[in-house]
C-alpha cells in the first residue's frame, strides 16, 4: 500500500508550487530551472548562501530560505540532486559583492552538480566557496569510498552561516566557519519502518516488528546494522554514547538536534528529546540549545535522527539570531 498522496504527475513541481503559493511573502518561485529566492534577505550581506539537494528532505532547504538563513536553493527530484542549471540560476540571481557561498551534503550527485555550477559561476567571475556537510557517524568507515553521508547538521550550518553572513562576513569567514561547524557535528539515524518508494509504493525495505534499522541514511539507505529492538531508553543511551564519543570535544555544551523522519509524531519525539537530555545531564555536558520537531526528513520513514553540535564561543548566538524563514521557529536574541 502506498502511503503517499502524491500528484500522479510532476510531484515536486507540484508541491514547490503549492509551498511558493503558501509562504509568498517568504520566497520566490522562479522556473526553468526550479529555485526559490528569499524575497527580504538582510541588507548587510556581502555574500549569499545557497542550498539545495532532493526533495523528500522537506523542509530541507526551501523551508529555510528566508532572513538570517539562505537565499536560495535548488529542489530536485525526489532524493536525487539538483541540476545544475538549477544551482547555477539560483546563484547567478542572488550573487553579492563578495560571491557566493554553497552548502552541499556529501552525496556524490550534490557535489557534481554543486561542482559543475561553481565552475560555470566563476567562468562569470562570480567568486564561489564550497562548505561539504558531512556529519553521519553510521558512515564514518574506511570502507565508505565517499566519506560521511551529509544529514541533520545541515541545518545547523544553514542557520549559524546564515546569521553570520547577516553581520557583513566575506567568503573566506564564512567558508571557514562553516567548515568549523561541520568538523563540530554528528549525526546518528535509526528507523522502525521504511519510507513508502515514490516509485513502486510499499516500503522501500523490509522489517520485522521487533527490528529497527540502525544508522540510515536521509535517502531511506539501510543502517550499519539491523538489530532486535530494545527499550527506547537503551537505543537513545547508545546513540548519545556514540555521538558523544564521535565528537572532537564538548567545546562550551553543546548544540541537541531532535530530527523527526517523516513518520515520528512530535509524542515521539519530545520522549526521545527527554531521555537523550537526561543521558546528557548523567555525563554532566550542558546543552546550550536544543531543537525538536521534522526538519531533514526521508519522505514518510518512522524514525528519528540525533546530531550534536559542540559549541563554541558566539556559536550560540548566531543560533539564536533572529530569523524569518517559512520552516525554522521564530528565535529572539538573548537577554
Amino acid at each position: 500500500m502506498n502511503r503517499l498522496f502524491l500528484p500522479d504527475t510532476k510531484p515536486v513541481d507540484t508541491s514547490v508550487h503549492g509551498f511558493a503559493r503558501a509562504h509568498g511573502s517568504l520566497v520566490e518561485l522562479h522556473e526553468n530551472p526550479l529555485f526559490l529566492t528569499a524575497t527580504a534577505p538582510h541588507p548587510d550581506r556581502r555574500t549569499a548562501l545557497v542550498s539545495g539537494g532532493g526533495s523528500g528532505h522537506d523542509p530541507l532547504h526551501a523551508g529555510f530560505v528566508g532572513l538570517g538563513m539562505l537565499d536560495a536553493a535548488a529542489p530536485g527530484r525526489i532524493f536525487a540532486s539538483p541540476h545544475n542549471r538549477q544551482v547555477y540560476e539560483a546563484s547567478r540571481a542572488v550573487a553579492r559583492e563578495e560571491g557566493v557561498l554553497h552548502i552541499v551534503k556529501n552525496y556524490t550527485g550534490d557535489r557534481i552538480n554543486f561542482g559543475i555550477a561553481a565552475e560555470r559561476l566563476r567562468a562569470d567571475g562570480v567568486e564561489v566557496q564550497r562548505v561539504l556537510v558531512d556529519d553521519d557517524l553510521a558512515t564514518e568507515s574506511h570502507q565508505t569510498a565517499t566519506g560521511r553521508r551529509g544529514t541533520g547538521a545541515a541545518l545547523v550550518v544553514e542557520k549559524i552561516l546564515g546569521a553570520a553572513a547577516d553581520t557583513g562576513l566575506g567568503l573566506e569567514e564564512l567558508a571557514r566557519l562553516g567548515g568549523d561547524v561541520v568538523a563540530a557535528s554528528r549525526s546518528l539515524a535509526v528507523a522502525g519502518r521504511a519510507q513508502t518508494s515514490s516509485s513502486r509504493g510499499g516500503e522501500a525495505f523490509s522489517l520485522a516488528e521487533d527490528e529497527l534499522e540502525y544508522g540510515v541514511g536521509i535517502h531511506g539507505e539501510r543502517g550499519a546494522a539491523t538489530i532486535q529492538r530494545p527499550a527506547l531508553g537503551r537505543i537513545t543511551e547508545q546513540m548519545t554514547t556514540e555521538l558523544l564519543d564521535g565528537l572532537p570535544d564538548v567545546g562550551d555544551g553543546v548544540l541537541l538536534l531532535v530530527n523527526g523522519l517523516g513518520g515520528t509524531t512530535p509524542l515521539e519525539l519530545y520522549a526521545v528529546h527527554e531521555l537523550v537530555s537526561q543521558e546528557l545531564e548523567k555525563r554532566r555536558v550542558e546543552v546550550g540549545a536544543r531543537l525538536v520537531g521534522t526538519f531533514v526528513p526521508a519522505l514518510d520513514m518512522s524514525g528519528f535522527s540525533l546530531t550534536l553540535t559542540s559549541l563554541r564561543p558566539g556559536w550560540l548566538d548566531r543560533w539564536q539570531a533572529p530569523v524569518r524563514t517559512p520552516a525554522f521557529p521564530c528565535t529572539e536574541p538573548r537577554s
